[in-house]
């Protein structure tokens, strides 16, 4: 069997369904093997476009999403994708093309090492040098993939190794359970639960699995505990929940955080130290790790007790000897800033105001998605508001990178949160500048006759760095550009594009889009102006003291 018809076997052994990305001549061989698989090639417009949704697939099955790339510039245009994976924990293969190994042809021409170029990037990064190691290595890279933490991994696939002849063979895909966490530092997690005066529960992303989720509803319902969730937590546990105090989308400075502050101790469940802090530790407080690996130690996060084992495992543990909310406990402050939360999250929902506030958007947002709609974003100033004011009901229904915390990947991600979830009604919320990163990926969405919705934020500009700026002192300089007319940038590739000119016309168009076949694009004028306002309200009224 020649050695890439044994690459693509091997692929469909792991029951990978899709392979993103753009070939070049060293593909080729392989790119022939694709031709009578069952794995459909996705062909896209750029190799970050190719990645992102690579790594959603990932996200949202916990398989490795797969990607392909040439050599030289088109694997380094990959090294993004790479990090965005690596980061938020997104299981990825990268597969890229080499010159011939064995004989060389053209000197230097496009060659670079991109397997040392991956190797900090990914957590495993291979060259092949011959065609019957591929089973074995194959399944080594997405058995590194999928393990915790996961991650990115990275396949080297040479031209003259693609073309050889070898042996058929695969090697089983065999899956495992984790390890239950030590029995001793359960009980000592539970005596430090019912010792302390005022516990929350901080949820972070690595708890959004399925039993994970299940099980911390049992924990927090029969022990009452508040919980609040870091941004890639959100919808770990629905958000309507009584105990829900709400998302930690800031550093500090929120209402929340005066709940955080105040606990005597947190249950600390899933979350560590790559995606930004949801909190900031001090020597008062107390904190227990529940997670798959060790605490990573530093000035922001140094617990007293870690707690290493299955998650979801850990968590039913706590349940079953949690069994009733302590008389020791005291929610009432909890309950107090809970009230407030609410009130100040809900202050701009109704305002009508045009250009539109991005609290009122994520309100329209809200209400006009279903349940189990699924909002993916890109990476700008609006992330802090949907982080903090957009309620999930379920697991994985926000989509938000809070890790490398990257422009560009909004759309991307969105089309391949579609083609996962074919029957869920999915909603790119970009800002101008990143969405045009990767804009050319809405011709792929339209060539697949996906049903999307795009609200492009316009601001004319960097917003998130213009408002850092503005927020340190500095003049207004060097942040401002002009857009194209994105109604006709929509019409030019097939979608159909809107420019609302009020809240109305806007919430008109957004139903209109949710519920009409092909790719739409709505070019939402936004006002960032009172961002600095109402964080400075908070700043006053944030006395911590109800």
């Amino acid at each position: 069997m020649k050695a890439s018809d044994l690459f693509v076997k091997a692929l469909e052994n792991e029951g990978v369904e899709y392979v993103f990305g753009i070939p070049g001549e060293e593909n080729l061989d392989f790119l022939n093997s694709l031709k009578d698989s069952k794995i459909k090639l996705i062909l896209t417009r750029h190799e970050q476009g190719a990645g992102f949704m690579a790594a959603t697939v990932g996200r949202l099955t916990g398989k490795p999403g797969v990607c392909l790339a040439t050599l030289g510039p088109g694997a380094t245009n990959l090294v993004t994708p790479a990090a965005y994976a690596n980061l938020g924990a997104m299981p990825m293969l990268m597969i890229t093309g080499q010159k011939p190994i064995m004989k060389s042809k053209q000197g230097r021409f496009q060659i670079i090492d991109t397997v040392d170029m991956m190797r900090p990037i990914t957590k495993y990064s291979r060259q092949i040098v011959n065609g019957n190691s591929i089973p074995s290595m194959t399944r080594e890279a997405c058995r590194i993939a999928q393990e915790e933490r996961p991650g990115a991994v990275h396949l080297e696939l040479p031209e003259d190794i693609a073309a050889e002849e070898c042996v058929d063979r695969l090697f089983e895909v065999v899956g495992y359970r984790r390890p239950d966490a030590d029995d001793l530092d359960i009980s000592k997690a539970v005596r430090m639960i019912e010792e302390a005066k005022m516990p929350l529960i901080l949820i972070g992303a690595g708890a959004n699995r399925k039993r994970t989720s299940k099980a911390l509803r049992k924990l927090i319902e029969t022990t009452q505990i508040p919980y609040f969730t870091t941004q890639m937590g959100k919808g770990v546990v629905d958000a309507r929940h009584p105990q829900c105090l709400g998302t930690a989308a800031l550093s500090d400075n929120d209402f929340l955080h005066c709940a955080i502050s105040r606990a005597d101790l947190i249950i600390n469940i899933g979350h560590d130290v790559i995606e930004k802090p949801p909190f900031f530790m001090t020597d008062r407080q107390k904190v227990i790790h529940v997670n798959f690996f060790p605490a990573n130690v530093d000035d922001v996060y140094f617990p007293q007790l870690i707690v290493v084992g299955d998650i979801a495992t850990s968590v039913e543990h706590l349940a079953r000897h949690l069994k009733e909310k302590n008389a020791n406990w005291d929610f009432s402050y909890f309950k107090r800033i809970q009230e407030n939360v609410k009130e100040h999250l809900s202050k701009y929902f109704e305002d009508n105001r045009f250009p539109i506030l991005p609290q009122r958007v994520v309100y329209i947002v809200r209400k006009q998605l279903p349940e189990d709609g699924i909002v993916t974003l890109d990476n700008g100033v609006y992330k802090i508001w949907f982080a903090r004011n957009y309620r999930c009901y379920h697991p994985n229904t926000l989509l938000l990178d809070n890790a490398l915390a990257t422009m560009g990947a909004g759309l991307a991600s969105a089309i391949a949160a579609k083609m996962i979830k074919p029957d869920k009604k999915v909603i790119a919320v970009c800002g101008d500048g990143g969405f045009l990163m990767n804009s050319q990926e809405l011709e792929t969405a339209v060539r697949l006759g996906l049903d999307l919705t795009i609200i492009i934020l316009d601001d004319g500009g960097y917003g998130m760095i213009k408002w850092k700026q503005e927020g340190m002192g500095f003049d207004n300089f060097g942040l401002d550009y002009s857009n194209p007319d994105f109604v006709k940038y929509a019409e030019s590739y097939g979608a159909t594009g809107y420019r609302p000119d009020s809240v109305q016309s806007f919430e008109d168009v957004l139903e209109k889009s949710l519920n009409t076949h092909g790719v739409h694009i709505i070019d939402l004028a936004v006002d960032y102006s009172l961002n600095h306002s109402i964080l400075n309200v908070l700043l006053k009224e944030k006395t911590c003291i109800l």
